[in-house]
């Protein structure tokens, strides 16, 4: 081999090792793996879930009591007002037949006067926009009396349910009349009547209880 073409052999491949001695670095090791990862075991809560139906809470023969002499009562303070709807709706339905009536004895040559007919239509074009009036005046008082009444009742309820479930270690309480799509509950997790029956015990009602109008 040519002298020159050795020499130039030998430079070749000490600039290939310094190169890739520089690249590396003083000291450099191969990369480091990453540690592997560990999994932390959780632990899942142990849930226990019943079911209730609080439209039975309204049943006035299998429902909580306090329900039932709560709308009583409510009923009782509108039981006037009511009455007189009740009555201008009678007479509502009356006075076109008494109109029509006298028409046709009008007709017939019974001397009854325009004027008494067109008083009888006067008298019932006004009885209904009064009936009209009462009965939202009334439906609105209606409303907020409910209110008043059955807000702090559903609130205590609402207590009660929630220390029946600690005290029994529930978990959930579904609510089966206002979840849609509850098909089937087993006798086990449905808890209303024991909740009405538990509710009642606890709070008895002194008076006498009535069937609701």
């Amino acid at each position: 081999m040519n002298r020159n073409r050795f020499l130039a052999a030998l430079t070749f491949i000490a600039a290939i090792a310094v190169s890739t001695t520089l690249a590396q670095g003083p000291g450099a090791q191969s990369k480091p793996q990453p540690p592997p990862l560990q999994t932390t075991a959780v632990a899942v809560p142990v849930s226990k879930i019943a079911v209730i139906f609080s439209e039975e809470f309204q049943d006035p023969k299998t429902g909580i009591v306090r329900f039932t002499t709560t709308l009583n009562k409510l009923n009782g303070e509108f039981a006037d007002r009511q009455k007189k709807l009740d009555d201008m709706a009678v007479k509502i339905k009356q006075l076109p037949d008494e109109i029509t009536n006298m028409q046709q004895q009008a007709v017939k040559g019974t001397p009854i006067a325009p004027q008494t007919i067109q008083a009888k239509i006067d008298q019932l074009d006004q009885l209904k926009k009064q009936a009209q009036r009462e009965t939202e005046d009334a439906q609105a008082a209606y409303q907020k009396r409910r209110q008043d009444l059955f807000g702090p009742l559903q609130d205590e309820i609402s207590k009660a349910l929630d220390a029946f479930a600690k005290a029994r270690g529930l978990t959930m309480i579904l609510d089966g009349s206002q979840v849609q799509g509850i098909l089937y509950v087993a006798d086990g997790l449905d808890i209303t009547k024991v909740f009405i029956s538990d509710y009642n015990a606890k709070n008895p009602v002194s008076a006498a209880v009535t069937p609701p109008k």
